[in-house]
């Protein structure tokens, strides 16, 4: 046996994004002890997104777009997901002006997510029917609003913005929303992936770590108020909001996800920025 199998055989590589989205997730991993199974690397979602294409993770969470680019090598964790049905709070595109006055200006893209940059896109052009001049800055509101009369955040800075930009008389559009209220479908940002290779390899411990954010996911719902207590110590946010926030979030992948996930899909690969998925949709490892 090679040296890299016999470190395959230690511990699957999984990413784990050091977002608020992604805590419900990852939660309930501490009190199951599959932490101790699993070796769990944290980081952005762009960079972890690149780490799982590139073969360095073995299963972890992924941009839509990335995943979409990538399919060929990858297969979906089943009924896991960081979606919304309607707003999500914390994808926004925050602006000077109504997002129907954007036409010329100047929209700044925040760099950690490459679904809500293209969502936002999409939104944009076909929902607002306005062409913004585009650059890309590092996700700081107050940076961005310099340069340009929009700026899409995601993650923690677009969910503190939610509150305060409204109080400086900025225009906020949640994305989410945004995108239900365009197609009535659920949004996914992000999907959990295996790399083909290592599922064939090691199913038993795919089905594993799945098994275990399942369980993870299960307990943090049912424990919603606990955790938010728990996360407002070391976040910049009240209890209370961080429970409503995670309660408009969808952690799931079920029918009606996919059909957004597809939807998506095909808008993207309409646009170039991804290849069309297959007749048949989505590859999953396994079916539950």
């Amino acid at each position: 046996m090679t040296n890299g199998g016999l470190l395959r055989l230690q511990r699957p590589r999984v990413g784990h994004i050091q977002f608020l989205n992604c805590l419900p997730l990852y939660w309930g991993l501490m009190r199951s002890g599959a932490l101790l199974d699993i070796d769990l690397r944290k980081d952005s979602p762009d960079r972890l997104s690149t780490a799982l294409v590139a073969g360095e993770l073995d299963i972890g969470p992924i941009s839509l777009v990335e995943y979409l680019r990538s399919a060929e090598d990858l297969l979906l964790l089943p009924d896991l997901a960081v979606g919304s049905d309607g707003p999500v709070h914390s994808v926004n595109l925050v602006s000077t002006v109504p997002p129907t006055d954007l036409d010329g200006r100047r929209v700044a893209l925040g760099s950690t997510s490459r679904t809500g940059v293209l969502l936002a896109r999409m939104l944009l052009a076909d929902r607002y029917g306005v062409t913004p001049q585009y650059l890309t800055c590092p996700a700081d509101l107050g940076a961005m609003l310099r340069v340009a009369d929009g700026a899409v955040l995601i993650g923690d800075v677009a969910l503190r913005a939610l509150s305060e930009a409204p109080l400086a008389g900025l225009h906020v559009t949640d994305l989410g929303d945004a995108w239900k209220s365009w197609t009535g479908m659920p949004m996914v940002f992000a999907v959990w992936a295996v790399r083909r290779e290592f599922a064939m390899a090691y199913p038993g411990q795919v089905k594993d770590v799945h098994e275990a954010f399942v369980r993870s996911r299960e307990v943090s719902l049912a424990e919603l108020d606990d955790l938010a207590v728990a996360a407002a110590r070391w976040e910049p946010f009240e209890a209370s909001t961080l429970a409503r926030y995670f309660r408009i979030l969808d952690f799931s992948l079920g029918p009606r996800q996919v059909a957004g996930l597809c939807e998506f899909a095909r808008r993207a690969a309409e646009l170039g920025k991804a290849p069309p998925l297959p007749a048949g949709g989505p590859a999953f490892v396994f079916e539950t």
